[in-house]
């Protein structure tokens, strides 16, 4: 009996713990099916899946996540990661990582999975279809694959560009772009796209909201030509609008150009 309750805990625990998870996250062409673990890989911003989909759950358990539970890791499911994890009092980063998974698990014993079941029935199915069509679609635009940026960075990218620049010249939009990547091999900067642009005070976009916005097809192709070399700004590593700055320490750094609305510093 001893023995029979024992293998009980372990198996639960395995399954709590996703060991026994098939790997089913984005699977296109295919119906939702009930998963009953995190799978092993890392969730951040841009992920989509059956574990994100159990992610967005626990978290909305929890009462951190209040959006659509959809299986898209977008920036209000990002936002909860990061009030957990700070609330938990790990390392804030918005990454769903191992470590925060088995947090998570332990913090919201109580819930069980309730997501979608196999469809049944040829009804079942149109429907399904139609709503994983509109899930796609509702993702973040796959961008072109970049060596040492993560999709996750680059639509991270196009959303500061279009937050911070949309309305500006085109050539002004790469430069802000660039401004981000420059930072990114400054050493008084943070060492990864996020944490460039979730440093505090950082961006204004990002301390407004406007960063939430969704970005167009031309912030995307600045991106690009950004991360692909153009550097408009000639290596600056701040901008401001001196029609709205009110900082003088902005205006003491050393003036390159100016594009736009935007003068870029060093």
């Amino acid at each position: 009996m001893k023995r029979m309750r024992r293998a009980c805990v372990c198996a639960g625990l395995a399954m709590a713990l996703g060991l026994w998870a098939p790997a089913a996250w984005h699977i296109p062409h295919q119906p939702w099916r009930a998963a009953e673990a995190f799978t092993p890989r890392d969730l951040r911003y841009g992920s989509e899946g059956y574990d994100v989909y159990e992610l967005q759950n626990r978290l909305a358990y929890l009462g951190y996540y209040h959006g659509h539970i959809d299986g898209i890791f977008g920036w209000k499911t990002y936002w909860a990661v990061r009030n957990f994890q700070y609330n938990f009092g790990m390392k804030v980063t918005g990454i769903v990582d191992m470590k925060t998974k088995m947090k998570l698990v332990a913090a919201s014993k109580g819930w069980h999975y309730k997501g979608p079941l196999p469809d049944k029935g040829a009804a079942a199915k149109g429907a399904t279809g139609a709503s994983r069509t509109a899930t796609r679609s509702a993702s973040p635009a796959r961008m072109p694959s970049v060596p040492g940026l993560s999709q996750s960075d680059l639509n991270l990218l196009t959303h500061v560009v279009y937050a911070e620049a949309r309305g500006e010249p085109y050539v002004g939009q790469v430069a802000v772009a660039a401004v981000v990547l420059n930072r990114l091999h400054d050493p008084r900067f943070p060492h990864t796209i996020p944490g460039i642009v979730y440093q505090p005070g950082a961006f204004t976009s990002v301390q407004d909201g406007q960063i939430n916005l969704q970005p167009d097809a031309t912030a995307r192709k600045a991106v690009l030509d950004a991360v692909h070399g153009w550097d408009p700004s000639h290596g600056a590593v701040y901008y401001f609008n001196p029609d709205t700055a009110t900082s003088d320490w902005i205006w003491s750094r050393p003036q390159i150009l100016k594009i736009g609305k935007h003068i870029f510093t060093k």
